[in-house]
């Protein structure tokens, strides 16, 4: 344990076929968003799977976890939280089947090659350089703001890493859905399913879970919402049964 923490981080459980997580408070934890997008993605028995972004690898660890795909790939920018994402995959003993790579999103098509992949998941900074006030912490300022890519080098290296038919699977703002859209289109992608997320059911959604596929048809189907808390403040069913948390 002591070669695996670093001065301090924390191992959290998942509660998920004994997976554990190295975190550092004081730099970005995942959320909500993150076990949302690892419900919500398909992956297939012997399908390869790119993460672009996989901060500490919550995303990769829990799609291997819970899926039956061959090999899981997380892009990683920030050496720390690359390196954080490494020991926790160790710790799980998921290290063949699991690979973290630190590197630029923006050079994904150049790093991995075209058609590599069947499919791409991203959790990506939801906010603007210019939205709102940037936090002085650099890895949590990275992980919320388009600082070091934007929502289209996302969505254009991700499209060009994935297979035809590849799929796409992203959590994002619901503010930016246009923008999400848009971008799929422009990049070959169709936009084929969309799930809301609400905090409560009266409230307006947090959260988009949105799947795109390269080359599909024209063809948007808008699924039931999420509601992350019922009216007593604890988890609904869903959230228990479908994503685990």
């Amino acid at each position: 344990m002591n070669n695996i923490l670093h001065e301090g981080e924390r191992l959290d459980d998942l509660e998920r076929n004994n997976c554990h997580i190295i975190q550092d408070p004081e730099g970005f934890c995942f959320g909500m968003d993150a076990v949302l997008l690892s419900g919500f993605a398909k992956v297939k028995k012997n399908e390869n799977v790119l993460d672009l972004g996989c901060g500490g690898g919550i995303i990769p660890i829990l799609l291997e976890a819970k899926t039956q795909g061959r090999h899981f790939t997380g892009l990683e920018i920030q050496e720390k939280s690359a390196d954080m994402a490494r020991r926790s995959v160790m710790f799980n003993g998921q290290q063949d089947k699991i690979d973290i790579v630190t590197g630029d999103i923006k050079r994904a098509s150049d790093i991995f090659g075209r058609s590599s992949f069947d499919v791409v998941v991203s959790n990506p900074p939801y906010m603007t350089e210019n939205h709102g006030i940037l936090n002085p912490n650099s890895a949590r300022a990275v992980a919320r703001h388009e600082i070091l890519c934007t929502l289209e080098d996302v969505i254009r290296e991700g499209s060009m890493v994935l297979k035809p038919n590849g799929r796409f699977y992203m959590v994002h703002r619901p503010f930016r859905l246009v923008d999400i859209i848009e971008l799929f289109v422009r990049y070959s992608m169709e936009p084929k399913v969309l799930k809301m997320v609400h905090p409560y059911v009266d409230k307006e959604p947090a959260m988009v879970l949105i799947e795109a596929v390269k080359g599909g048809k024209r063809r948007l189907t808008v699924e039931k919402p999420v509601i992350i808390y019922d009216d007593d403040g604890e988890y609904t069913g869903e959230i228990r049964t479908v994503y685990g948390y």
